[in-house]
């Protein structure tokens, strides 16, 4: 009977360890992705989930104008299908733009059938309202497995986690939001906030338009440079080249 206790302690003690490593956003177990540039970095990256939505991503843009920053959003297919001249105001504003899948199922349960067909519905809809193919993709929730990365790659995306979690989704005000954040910031990060929902248009983002302004405020004032997440990967290869 012993054995088989440990044995079975074991291979839960397994599987916990293998959860972790498909949701956790800093792990490279299963892939190498992209999560920033490592503490002394004088680079910071906003990037925002789930949008387009409206009105709350005009509203970041606003925000983003006023501090002259550009970031990066990934954008739901359906939404970019709802509202395209979002994701086109998205792109003529400077900012960059990635894939967040097409309906933002958890990829760690999703077949690869799913996952290309969610990639294409998204390329497409991103590409009628733009004009453009994006080359940067983040999984829902941050689940993936070895196999998402890889189906991922086969599409020419790279894809981007985070180092600092905001959990501005379920946040009571815009102050919980900027300190969650503080309590996190090095330099060289990339910090996960979002314009949108997954469950719907519309959902109310406006402490985490309100704590980007504040975070924007505050690390730019200490000296930081906010920019978008492909100019902060063409930055870590000039300076490992």
């Amino acid at each position: 009977m012993l054995p088989l206790l440990i044995g079975g302690a074991s291979a839960a003690g397994l599987a916990c360890w293998a959860g972790y490593h498909t949701m956790s956003p800093t792990s490279q177990l299963y892939g190498r992705t992209f999560i920033g540039l490592g503490p002394g970095s004088r680079l910071l990256a906003l990037t925002y989930d789930d949008g387009p939505n409206d009105p709350y991503t005009w509203r970041m843009m606003e925000v983003l104008e006023r501090h002259g920053v550009k970031a990066t959003f990934f954008l739901i297919g359906r939404y970019v299908q709802q509202k395209p001249e979002i994701a086109r105001a998205l792109v003529a504003a400077g900012h960059a733009i990635g894939s967040h899948t097409w309906s933002h199922p958890n990829l760690i349960f999703a077949p690869a059938t799913e996952l290309r067909r969610q990639l294409v519905q998204t390329r497409q809809a991103i590409l009628d309202a733009t004009g453009m193919e994006t080359k940067i993709f983040r999984p829902p929730f941050g689940g993936r497995r070895p196999a998402t990365l890889r189906t991922v790659r086969a599409f020419g995306l790279q894809t981007v986690m985070w180092n600092v979690t905001c959990y501005d989704w379920k946040a009571k005000s815009a102050e919980e939001i900027v300190a969650r954040a503080e309590r996190q910031i090095r330099g060289g990060d990339v910090i996960l906030l979002h314009d949108g929902s997954h469950v719907r248009m519309g959902v109310n983002r406006s402490r985490s338009v309100e704590a980007s302004d504040r975070i924007l405020s505050r690390y730019r004032g200490e000296g930081f440079e906010f920019v978008a997440i492909p100019e902060m990967m063409e930055r870590q290869l000039a300076t490992s080249s």
